[in-house]
Formats: structure tokens, sequence, C-alpha cells
């Protein structure tokens, strides 16, 4: 995660034309199947993820009236998150399709898998070198053009106070089942957020960040 400090006008650019990187993953066979099927009958049944954030719910729905209308396939929706949908596509083959994931945190494994024929790469990301960073309101950054790393957020919680107690910085990590909840957590450690006067708050949800 990169230290340099990007703001909300960037945010709101990005999420315009879909805010996550996407890449779409299936499990061998069935993806061979849907991708070959010349027929309404050789695509048959699938359940596909339905990740836990706007475009990727999007992508899912879209993907789902194609293969159903388009292909005759019968699609199953089932819930999804990045690491978790991975790990059970890499482990146990299930579910057939994830039709968006967040690439960047399971690079390593996704490649290892792809490299050892459990999973395949069906259409590669349509936004990429997005990356990944801490975000600030744009009218904060203008008014404090001082801050341009995260070191010197860390600085200022008095800048962003939390609301259940003012008193502390709020630090917004990602909700639960995605990459950088982990990444942040170990971040919020490693730069003794606590001691310098941050909270770690949990947002609940895509919607709630």
């Amino acid at each position: 995660m990169s230290h340099e400090i990007k703001t909300f006008e960037l945010a709101n650019s990005l999420r315009k034309n879909i805010f996550r990187y996407a890449i779409t993953l299936a499990v061998a066979l069935t993806t061979s199947a849907v991708i070959t099927a010349t027929s309404f009958a050789a695509c048959g049944s699938l359940t596909m993820a339905e990740m836990n954030w706007a475009s990727a719910e999007l992508m899912a729905q879209v993907d789902k009236i194609i293969l159903e209308k388009g292909y005759g396939c019968e699609v199953e929706l089932v819930p999804g998150a990045t690491m978790t949908t991975f790990a059970s596509m890499n482990e146990k083959g299930s579910p057939d399709v994830a039709a968006e994931q967040w690439a960047n945190a399971v690079r390593e494994p996704l490649a290892k898998a792809v490299g050892e024929g459990r999973l395949h790469v069906v259409n590669e990301g349509p936004i990429t070198g997005l990356g990944e960073g801490w975000w600030i309101p744009p009218h904060t950054a203008k008014k404090h053009p001082e801050l341009k790393t995260a070191l010197d957020i860390l600085k200022r919680p008095d800048l962003f106070p939390d609301k259940e107690d003012p008193s502390k910085g709020a630090f917004i990590g990602c909700p639960a089942g995605w990459g950088c909840q982990l990444a942040n957590a170990n971040l919020f450690r490693a730069f003794e957020m606590e001691k310098k006067g941050w909270v770690l708050v949990d947002p609940g949800s895509a919607a709630g960040l």
C-alpha cells in the first residue's frame, strides 16, 4: 500500500469508471463449458459469486442475465467476498465463477493457481493500475497542504475526529472479507496508531465505507 495520500476527488473519478480493479476467475472445467458452449444444452448449471461491493454486484447480475438469456445456463448467485471466495474457488472449486475479484489482495496465490490450472482468468480487468491507498476529503487536503504522506496524517488525529469519541482520530478500515481489512489492521498496529490517538473503525459494509 502506497503511503501517498490521495483525495476523494480522485476516488470519485475512479468510481465512475468502476471503482475496483476487476479480474474474472473461473474454475477450469466450468469456464471451458461456459466459454465454448455452442448450444444451450452445453452450459448447464453453475454458481457465481456476487461479491460484496457495488461494481461486483452489478457485474454478477449482468453476467447472470447474459448466461441465462444468451446461453441457457442456470445461474445461482451466492454471497462472496475477496478472501473467502478466492480461498473457496482455489481449494474447493466452488463457486464456479467470480464475476469480479480484487486481484491485489491475492496476487501471488492467484498467479500460482492460474499457473497450475486450478483457475482461469477469463477477462483481464478493464481498469488497470488503480493500486491502493489511504484517502482524505478534498477540503481537508486543500486546507492542510502539508498533509502529503501517511506519516503526516498520523500526526493529526484531531483533523479526523471519531464520531463516538471526538478526542480520537477515526481511521476507517475495510469491511470484513476484503483483503484491505487485514492490511489496514496490520498497518494500524505497525504504525502504533492507537498510541498516537487513533481508533480503527469498522465500516461494516461497502455501503458504510
